[in-house]
């Protein structure tokens, strides 16, 4: 039995993603969003503060700081003052700004699941399991 190779696996894995991405990458596009804009909202209600979000995204505090004045001045975001601690921004998604992410997560999920749709139910139900024992 010949070794298996954690490299090529993360790179199949990544290569998957990556063409899921690409494919509806124009779509998203439409919506006015780049595909990152599209993560950062969809994380927005777990993590409202922008160092979470940028922890949870794994990517540069700066990087998040740009896209986040981009989704503000877009009208798909809202950065208010936290209450509970004046020093802090909270993010909340506008009506507009839950609108396209909800229409960019599903044309991630539908190309997702074309991919998911060469797998039988049985194996689709084991690469979950896998998943989630990996994370």
């Amino acid at each position: 039995m010949s070794k298996i190779d954690p490299a090529k696996i993360w790179s199949l894995n990544h290569r998957l993603l990556m063409a899921v991405i690409s494919s509806v990458a124009a779509d998203i596009a439409a919506l006015g969003l780049e595909t990152k804009e599209l993560f950062v909202l969809a994380e927005v209600d777990e993590h409202p503060y922008p160092a979470e979000l940028a922890a949870s995204l794994c990517m540069p505090k700066p990087s998040v700081t740009l896209y986040v004045k981009r989704l503000e001045a877009a009208g798909f975001l809202r950065r208010e003052i936290d209450t509970e601690d004046l020093r802090r921004h909270r993010l909340q998604l506008t009506p507009a700004g839950r609108k396209v992410m909800q229409q960019g997560t599903a044309l991630l999920s539908e190309a997702y699941s074309e991919r998911l749709g060469r797998l039988s139910a049985a194996q689709q139900s084991e690469l979950r399991a896998l998943l989630e024992k990996m994370i």
